[in-house]
């Protein structure tokens, strides 16, 4: 399999024919190989439009949902960012393409070190996996330009709010407790408020809904109302 025309095939057809724009997330994830952060068995389908499975009950993200997250949260060359759910590691190295330095937290340590070895044989110097609780952020690299969350939290955000610089953004999938058009949304947006005054909420809908990836119902983007 010719996976660099796959890799060309998947940000043409799945990332910029939705929409994305961002000249530095599209490149990055011309870049980036997918199928070294599955395994054997699933690195065919690497450039598949859908999440994949990676173990522990995780999966790779869709890479459209990847590159939507990225690119609100307006990463750029000298920006350092924290990532809550490392998972298979290939958004950190997205971002690492783009950013000066990539801190990343996995509460599988099985998924930690493996995500590890993988940036570590792509030859990655600037990404920082750890094994631990991401909801308490990381305060001993704070403070961040930008914070992804790339695992479902249940409203424990205030300590990783946190350590965001003056100007925060973050992205992040909402569990499907939050869901689309019940009281979910206005509940964090509050909670939001109440930890970071000055957050507004913009809504990114995946465009397929729980049954096509139940983990990312819905995609919120904070930033300051300023920027």
């Amino acid at each position: 399999m010719d996976f660099a025309a796959e890799r060309e095939r998947m940000v043409a057809t799945q990332v910029e024919r939705r929409g994305v724009r961002d000249t530095w997330v599209l490149e990055a994830m011309r870049i980036v190989p997918r199928e070294t952060f599955l395994s054997a068995e699933m690195a065919e389908f690497a450039y598949e439009d859908s999440p994949l499975p990676i173990g522990q009950a995780q999966t790779i993200s869709q890479p459209y949902i990847v590159a939507k997250m990225l690119e609100a949260a307006e990463l750029g060359p000298g920006d350092r960012v924290l990532e809550v759910g490392t998972g298979s590691g290939y958004a950190a190295a997205v971002m690492a393409q783009i950013c000066r330095e990539v801190y990343s937290i996995e509460r599988h340590a099985s998924l930690a070190g493996l995500a590890g070895r993988h940036v570590e044989a792509l030859g990655y110097t600037n990404i920082h996996i750890r094994t631990g609780d991401g909801t308490q952020g990381w305060p001993a690299a704070a403070p961040f330009d930008a914070i992804i969350v790339a695992a479902g939290m249940d409203g424990a955000l205030p300590s990783v709010v946190a350590g965001l610089v003056p100007v925060p953004v973050i992205g992040l999938p909402v569990s499907v407790g939050y869901g689309i058009g019940g009281n979910g949304e206005a509940a964090l947006h509050s909670m939001l408020q109440g930890c970071a005054p000055g957050l507004s909420v913009v809504n990114i809908d995946n465009g397929f809904g729980a049954a096509y990836q139940a983990a990312t119902i819905l995609q919120l983007v904070m930033e300051a109302s300023t920027r």
